[in-house]
């Protein structure tokens, strides 16, 4: 699970650990996630922050891979914070700590530009898995837990407004091929069965979401979800 002390394979040098920032107003859990985490041979907690803006101002000085976010925290909230770190930032991916899958705040916490979100009694394993995946430019969360989160709040707060000129040109850029694929990708399935839906190769398929996410400027997976449903390219339900 965790990567291997020495020198690499071939004589590389090894990999640097990931590094990462834990921001949570409560101290037991700063402590408890540093103490699991600085466990893992390939990660490094390099900071803490006990509320939001510190987390913002702590992003720029020690320019982490990970960000651990709550999002109720005082000074800035975690939704807040986040949407600060994603725009001064392109690097840092912000992984949102929550205590339950379906509050409110983690949908907003994905729109501001969140690579995912992370329960609180996750295990070390959880844990661990959750900070490499984000750090890898994945997104966290399981297709089918995507689409029932935006599925959830699209229904809670009523049809979406049809999107401004901006979004509709946008995917308007995208070919047809790509615009089937962000619309498989929202739905909720994987490389692999996408590409057997529309057969082809899942290298091509895996070319294609790449393509997707730069032409619309998306940092991940997630942000693709929540931009084919708030475009209409796909409805709730």
């Amino acid at each position: 699970m965790t990567a291997g002390t020495g020198s690499a394979p071939g004589g590389a040098a090894p990999a640097a650990p990931i590094r990462v920032l834990i921001a949570d107003d409560q101290m037991m859990v700063r402590e408890g996630f540093s103490v699991l985490l600085n466990a893992m041979a390939d990660i490094e907690v390099v900071g803490e922050a006990v509320n939001g803006r510190e987390a913002v101002r702590r992003v720029r000085e020690l320019a982490p891979d990970v960000v651990l976010m709550d999002i109720r925290m005082p000074e800035l909230n975690g939704i807040e914070a986040t949407r600060e770190i994603v725009a001064a930032d392109g690097t840092a991916k912000v992984l949102v700590l929550t205590t339950f899958d379906l509050d409110e705040y983690v949908y907003q916490a994905l729109r501001a530009g969140a690579s995912g979100f992370l329960l609180k009694d996750a295990s070390a394993r959880q844990l661990a898995d959750g900070v490499r995946v984000v750090a890898a430019g994945e997104a966290l969360l399981a297709p089918s837990v995507t689409r029932r989160l935006i599925t959830e709040f699209s229904r809670m707060s009523g049809p979406p407004p049809r999107p401004a000129g901006g979004v509709q040109a946008a995917y308007g850029d995208l070919t047809e091929r790509e615009t089937e694929v962000l619309v498989l990708i929202a739905q909720g399935l994987s490389n692999a069965e996408m590409a057997e839906r529309l057969v082809v190769a899942e290298s091509t398929i895996k070319t294609h979401v790449s393509r997707v996410l730069v032409k619309l400027g998306l940092r991940d997976r997630t942000q693709a979800a929540v931009f084919a449903y708030e475009a209409r390219l796909v409805t709730p339900g």
